[in-house]
């Protein structure tokens, strides 16, 4: 498409915003949806195992570690921030779906 616009005489500037940017645009917004629950889960992982934030801070990995040591007792207390956390990525992954089906530049007509 470049090559075609620029034998036709079309500037630079013009095949950047024509061109270029429309067909980018979609990758980088998906690549960005699909980014986001591997952030979450590594967050999550990390402050699991202690390597994250510590226990005064509030995250899902902290919240986990509290209900897996009171598990026996309290089995509520790991649930909650487990469905918290799969609904998360679940989402996350089902809107970067729809994104990429609705930016693609292949499927637009």
């Amino acid at each position: 498409f470049v090559l075609a616009a620029r034998t036709l005489g079309t500037s630079g500037t013009r095949i950047v915003f024509k061109h270029m940017i429309p067909n980018t645009i979609g990758i980088v917004v998906i690549n960005t949806m699909f980014t986001i629950p591997t952030a979450i889960f590594t967050e999550a992982f990390l402050s699991f195992i202690g390597l994250g934030l510590q226990a005064p801070k509030a995250s899902l990995g902290v919240l986990i570690q509290d209900g897996f040591q009171m598990i026996n007792s309290h089995y509520y207390l790991l649930m909650m921030p487990v469905v918290v956390i799969v609904a998360l990525m679940v989402t996350f992954n089902i809107l970067g779906d729809g994104l990429r089906d609705a930016l693609d530049p292949r499927m637009r007509k």
